[in-house]
């Protein structure tokens, strides 16, 4: 049996971290939404015993078990005791180690589709539960609407629908490593965001009054590193967007616009100044 699921980008319009557990990773206190850039992800089962084969078309993903949606698929092979096996097969839209959750969303459409081939019944809840070893946004991925994430990524709130903004968003021709980010977090230097405010402007419906509690406690620390990031985001904002931060560790800079025609001018405003821009709307 064969099936495609589209696999949306995301982008935080709020990353906070309160803390460091035990374990030495961040506790997060994020509020995320999906956009209409996304990978599309076809998974077939077959008659090969034990086989889990994923193709790509970007030279630039693993396509053994570092990739997450191998791992995804591995997860449910193994739960359930399946016999028959998977082949996975990426088409790639989303940019690769952009901050905008690519491989995670991937993993999660492998789960809702192999969940859905072999009819195992399991309610988004339970495959975000399983998904948590994968990635820490593999949970938020499963669902792909505006939600509040917390601890370590495996606390999913569902939050009303952002209303139809548009996104223009820029990836330069660099990679950050999210470990590497994540190490250098110095929690006596962070200005933390008013996230429960931006949550309340969410819930009632304020949209204009929400900029103003968006933001990335990351921005300053990989910014520090790719200066780029701040030039983008300044130009942006000087362009005419409502908001522009960083999303995820980096280095994808989003810009939101109230509508097209604003976005297409900042869009245009960064053609020849950053490599990659995309003009999508907010899922």
């Amino acid at each position: 049996m064969k099936l495609q699921e589209k696999a949306p980008a995301k982008i935080n319009l709020a990353l906070d971290t309160p803390m460091r557990y035990f374990d030495g990773l961040p506790r997060w206190d994020m509020v995320m939404t999906s956009v209409d850039l996304a990978d599309y992800v076809t998974v077939e089962t077959h008659q090969q015993p034990g086989t889990i084969r994923v193709f790509t078309d970007s030279c630039y993903l693993p396509n053994d078990q570092r990739n997450l949606a191998f791992q995804a698929a591995h997860i449910l092979h193994s739960r359930f005791h399946r016999t028959d096996g998977v082949t996975i097969r990426i088409k790639k839209k989303i940019p690769v180690a952009a901050g905008l959750g690519g491989g995670s969303s991937d993993a999660a459409a492998v789960l809702r589709a192999l969940n859905k081939i072999w009819q195992l019944g399991l309610s988004q809840g339970e495959l975000a539960r399983l998904s948590l070893s994968i990635d820490s946004d593999v949970p938020y991925c499963i669902y792909s609407q505006t939600a509040h994430v917390t601890g370590h990524g495996e606390q999913v709130d569902l939050l009303p629908a952002f209303p139809h903004y548009w996104a223009v968003i820029a990836k330069q021709k660099i990679s950050v490593s999210t470990p590497a980010i994540l190490r250098q977090i110095n929690y006596e230097q962070i200005k933390h965001l008013q996230v429960d405010k931006l949550i309340e402007r969410i819930k009632v419906g304020e949209w204009a009054d929400t900029f103003q509690y968006m933001g990335n406690v990351l921005e300053p620390v990989t910014a520090a590193q790719y200066p780029q990031i701040t030039k983008i985001k300044d130009r942006m904002l000087r362009l005419g967007a409502d908001a522009a931060q960083m999303s995820g560790t980096g280095p994808t800079v989003f810009a939101l616009c109230h509508n097209e025609s604003r976005a297409r001018r900042v869009e245009n405003g960064l053609r020849g100044f950053c490599r990659e821009v995309y003009r999508v709307m907010l899922l």
